[in-house]
């Protein structure tokens, strides 16, 4: 995971950093009839982001405006609703 943070969005976290929420999964947003299974953590940053490899770009937002974008099941519907256990 920190790999990945690293290569896709510049992040250089310390795994002491990164907290276990929860196994989650939902249907996957582009692949019908698929499931997408992830562990989610809770990292805080306050430090810069640049988007590289597969992403196309970084947008911070709030839960209540998270919600007026076209987001994935898994997101949409198992991350957001954990947001007051993140704060």
């Amino acid at each position: 995971m920190l790999r990945e943070l690293n290569e896709e969005l510049g992040l250089q976290a310390m795994p002491s950093a990164c907290r276990f929420l929860k196994q989650i999964e939902a249907p996957a947003a582009n692949e019908p009839g698929h499931i997408v299974r992830a562990e989610l953590f809770s990292l805080r940053w306050e430090g810069a982001v640049t988007v590289a490899a597969e992403i196309a770009e970084a947008l911070w937002v709030t839960p209540d405006n998270a919600l007026s974008l076209s987001l994935a099941p898994l997101t949409r519907d198992c991350v957001l609703p954990l947001w007051p256990c993140l704060s």
